[in-house]
């Protein structure tokens, strides 16, 4: 029995390439100056494959720098943790901590205070990359983060779902540990330092995979995916797992800290948020929401993208389905990131018609990557489907802003896709406000990039 985490477009590579003036099918726009970097597992050394999880390979980046028109280079590079470096035969970097959790973060990276930073969900502080992703060492914010239980205000724990204020710079993030009765709000401030660490009182020890931001308020929620000491016992890979007697429960707390307010709706997972934002006394808040999930096999029912509406005078959760075709890794422009959005992006998973969902307690259907991606208008209802064809494997679409744009999609979609006649991937370039049209430009790249998490365009001087 094979590991499909481990075969097709999941398959890990096994070389660091270098490559430059890379070719391309159409023309890059001039415009587009910075790095489309990506994050995602590729496992080293698996001593045991068919037991592999895909949230346990070490992290590689992959990074196109895009200028003047050009493709400059492709990079893709391991995360030197200290087990990595090791494992490559070299030296530790300079700037590695000795942390309490040692491992090469997989799920995302993303810029803040000009650093670029790749971090893991409810693991240790994030690795700082240098422009051409080579590792410089762990980033404790100032030293305020810490590196380990009883160090910093963070105690050395973060994770790699954070949001950045576009007005003010600030970085937050919601952080949790399966001994923690608490889940905690922190703080950077746009120099790059920790100035905030706030405790949230939570019990059961959930997985809170993200969070959102308002203008006012941290919106949390609590839900029945929870930490097992008998599933870490058994030696099970992500010792968390579907609690079927507990709930789901949406929290707003003050961005500035007090009191969260608690607001129960239908039991569910909700693994990625599309972004929050105030409208009066009322929080919208828009999802990717699964009926239920197996974290341990990385299975799920169909999920369906959705908007909450969180009215705490009347103390409820009104959900309507936006979209019903399966779908995740949901995104928005990073200049509307806790404000009002009208549009956001998503990548298509499964089949998009016939989906039937599974009985919560029957089988689970496996969950699956398509070749689109789908931009929806929240303001006409509406939304646009971009098909790459054939078997070109799509993951995360992240949107870069063109420098000067006046309305919000005034800008680029660009995603890594497989493409299958080259047996190699494309970084395409779409325009956003001609979703559905040919890509602008297809930058061929040397090698595969097999799906992974998360990644950011990282324009040049943020």
């Amino acid at each position: 029995m094979g590991n499909r985490y481990l075969e097709g477009a999941f398959a890990p590579v096994t070389e660091e390439i270098t490559a430059f003036d890379l070719p391309v099918t159409g023309r890059v726009p001039d415009d587009l100056d910075g790095r489309y970097l990506r994050n995602g597992p590729n496992p080293l050394n698996l001593e045991d494959p068919e037991a592999h999880h895909w949230m346990m390979g070490e992290g590689m980046v992959h990074g196109v720098r895009l200028r003047d028109g050009r493709a400059e280079w492709y990079r893709n590079r391991w995360v030197r943790s200290a087990e990595v470096a090791g494992r490559l035969g070299e030296p530790h970097p300079a700037g590695l901590a000795a942390v309490a959790a040692d491992f090469a973060a997989n799920t995302h990276v993303f810029a803040h205070a000009g650093r670029t930073l790749a971090a893991i969900e409810g693991g240790p502080p994030p690795y700082e990359l240098d422009e051409e992703l080579r590792t410089l060492g762990t980033c404790d914010f100032g030293g305020g983060l810490g590196t380990g239980p009883g160090t910093g205000l963070g105690e050395g724990v973060f994770t790699a779902h954070t949001k950045r204020d576009p007005v003010n710079g600030e970085l937050h993030a919601i952080t949790y540990h399966p001994l923690w009765d608490h889940v905690r709000h922190l703080v950077v401030d746009r120099s790059g330092t920790l100035v905030r660490a706030g405790r949230i009182p939570v019990d059961g020890a959930p997985m809170m995979h993200d969070f959102a931001l308002t203008e006012r308020h941290v919106v949390l929620i609590d839900q029945p995916v929870t930490f097992s000491m008998e599933a870490a016992a058994a030696g099970q890979q992500v010792p968390y797992v579907w609690n079927e007697g507990r709930g789901t429960a949406v929290g707003v707390m003050p961005r500035e800290g007090g009191a969260t307010r608690w607001f129960g709706t239908d039991p569910c997972y909700v693994a990625h948020t599309l972004n929050a934002y105030d409208d009066g006394e009322q929080v919208i808040l828009d999802v990717v929401r699964y009926p239920r999930m197996d974290v341990a096999r990385h299975i799920a029912e169909p999920m369906t993208l959705e908007r909450w509406t969180i009215d705490p005078v009347a103390g409820t959760v009104a959900r309507r389905v936006v979209d019903d075709r399966p779908q995740e890794f949901p995104r928005v422009g990073d200049g509307v990131v806790s404000r009002p959005h009208r549009y956001g992006y998503t990548a298509v998973t499964g089949e998009l018609n016939d989906v039937v969902l599974a009985p919560v307690d029957g089988p689970l259907p496996d969950i699956a990557f398509d070749n689109a991606i789908i931009k929806h208008d929240y303001a006409t209802g509406g939304s646009e489907l971009h098909r790459f064809g054939g078997d070109a494997a799509t993951g995360e679409a992240v949107f870069a802003a063109r420098p000067g744009g006046v309305t919000e999609d005034d800008g680029y979609v660009l995603a890594y896709t497989h493409n299958p006649g080259r047996g190699a991937a494309d970084l395409v370039v779409l325009s956003a406000q001609d979703f559905t049209g040919e890509p602008l430009a297809r930058i061929h790249l040397p090698g595969r990039v097999p799906l992974g998490f998360h990644g950011s365009w990282i324009a040049t001087g943020a």
